[in-house]
């Protein structure tokens, strides 16, 4: 079958890849669409450390193939949105519903695949970029049939990680400011979020003025192309702040920009060796600097709901999907989101 591999040097398209048969509490599943989301390309270019060979690709939607024993919850020919967090379900993080604290559920990758005899490494514990998938249980969550799968994808990452931030890690709350540095992907589910939970200003940020009618087709109620103009809408900051981008500049910005009692949330991605600073004095009109891993989120409950906020209208997905690619087109779509010409590109298998 198909799937995109990088072996550490090289990132291809291949057609010999396989994947095993799924074990007890796993899924297979046949990927219909997957996003492509910068965190693949961060393991490309180092940003990410993760071993290698891996099949990339965490964003996925798909038919259940096959299911292992002890499976109920989900059967073979049912549409599903894949998550990237494999929690064990069963550790006190998970069973205090915060599965995305689960030891289980980050770096213990597994190698589920073989490609010309060798093991290949899954990445996110999901590796949608491939023709099948095999996942743990937990990950695979039904979705109703008449969700367009391409849709349905980016629930898994993009969706969750920046609707999930403002709902469940800054819980913001009617009338209260946003401020949100960077719009792809991550960046528009946190001005959408905003949006649905009731903010009364959502101040969008982000060099390319190309980006300012989208940001406000989700919800932003001023754009701005730099964050000098931030205090003229807030003149007394924000009550949240979200970096979307993971550049540490970025982030010591947001945090200046807080209002008193207001927390800065890093959602952005930089190197794994870098330093952020502030000033200390700062923080103590009770200001937060608050990670935020996979949007706090709680996939089988999450997932089904925004489900249901599509359904309703409240929720955009069709509008993320800037364009879709064929699985062999792949590098258009690298060149593509490298160039941030897509808030999000999604292969078609």
């Amino acid at each position: 079958m198909r799937g995109v591999v990088f072996d550490g040097k090289r990132l291809e398209v291949v057609d010999d890849l396989e994947v095993r048969e799924p074990g007890p509490g796993e899924v297979q599943v046949a990927i219909s669409a997957a996003g492509l989301c910068h965190s693949d390309l961060s393991v490309v270019d180092g940003t990410i450390p993760f071993p290698v060979p891996v099949v990339l690709g965490h964003e996925g939607a798909g038919v259940v193939e096959a299911v292992g024993a002890g499976v109920t919850h989900v059967g073979v020919g049912d549409h599903v949105a894949l998550s990237t967090l494999a929690n064990c379900g069963t550790c006190a993080e998970c069973d205090r519903g915060r599965p995305t604290m689960c030891r289980q559920a980050i770096g213990r990758p597994g190698r589920p695949f073989v490609q010309g005899g060798r093991p290949v490494y899954q990445f996110a514990s999901n590796s949608a970029f491939a023709e099948r998938t095999v996942v743990k249980a937990v990950q695979a969550v039904r979705i109703p049939e008449d969700i367009p799968l391409p849709a349905a994808a980016l629930i898994g990452c993009g969706v969750l990680t920046g609707v999930g931030a403002v709902l469940n890690r800054a819980r913001v709350d009617r009338g209260d400011s946003v401020l949100v540095i960077g719009t792809g992907g991550i960046g528009l589910n946190v001005i959408q979020g905003a949006r649905i939970a009731g903010a009364l200003r959502i101040v969008a940020v982000d060099a390319n003025p190309a980006k300012e009618a989208v940001a406000r087709q989700f919800g932003a109620t001023h754009f701005l192309t730099s964050t000098d103009g931030v205090k003229e809408i807030l003149p007394t900051g924000a009550d949240h702040a979200f970096e979307c981008v993971g550049r540490v500049e970025l982030i010591r910005q947001a945090i200046d920009l807080l209002d008193r009692h207001g927390q800065a949330v890093l959602l952005g991605v930089p190197a794994a060796t870098a330093e952020a600073s502030f000033l200390v004095s700062s923080m103590y009109l009770d200001k937060s600097i608050l990670g935020c891993r996979y949007g706090s989120s709680r996939p089988q409950r999450d997932i089904a709901l925004y489900a249901d906020l599509y359904r309703e209208g409240r929720l955009l997905l069709d509008e993320l999907v800037t364009e879709t690619y064929p699985i062999e087109d792949f590098e258009k779509a690298k060149a593509d989101a490298e160039a941030g010409r897509v808030a999000r590109g999604v292969l078609m298998f």
